[in-house]
């Protein structure tokens, strides 16, 4: 018979316990990790939504409304406030379609021509926290906006109906 004992030690119940919160604890470390990093991209893409969206519905709207050989828009005011301008003639019926910023808001405003409007009239877009536009060259225009977290973005958009492209 063969009547041997196996010595216990201590290290052999205190490793693998060891190695169980070393486990444990990194997978924790992970986890905490990846959360916060999954805030943070979720955060900065809606930053990205609001200023990409303002940008991307100007630019549609212009698109649609860009009809060869007509100057049909432009830059110019509304109820003094600065206002990008869309011109259609429908049914003989000269109509503004005025997309502008009014207290944070981005709103578009569409009326016959030689109708009085107030600028709180205008549909809301959505809210921004500044936008601006300009004339970078004949038939180029900047449209810049920002979200309330302050993600600025910018975008050029040419005009192809005008004649002095």
């Amino acid at each position: 018979m063969n009547n041997k004992k196996i010595k216990q030690h201590t290290i052999d119940f205190i490793f693998p316990i060891a190695l169980f919160f070393v486990f444990a604890a990194s997978s924790l470390a992970v986890l905490i990790l990846s959360a916060n990093i999954y805030k943070n991209i979720t955060e900065s893409s809606k930053d990205l939504f609001t200023s990409r969206t303002c940008l991307s519905y100007i630019t549609e709207k212009i698109r649609q409304n860009d009809e060869g050989g007509t100057q049909n828009i432009y830059l110019d005011s509304f109820d003094g406030h600065p206002a990008l301008v869309l011109e259609r003639n429908l049914n003989e019926t000269l109509y503004h379609t005025y997309i502008y910023e009014d207290k944070g808001v981005l709103r578009e405003l569409f009326i016959q021509d030689g109708i009085d409007a107030s600028s709180r009239n205008g549909t809301e877009i959505m809210k921004v926290s500044s936008f601006q536009m300009e004339e970078a060259a004949p038939g180029l225009l900047r449209f810049s906006c920002s979200s309330d977290e302050g993600q600025m973005e910018s975008v050029f958009v040419s005009i192809h109906s005008d004649n002095s492209i």
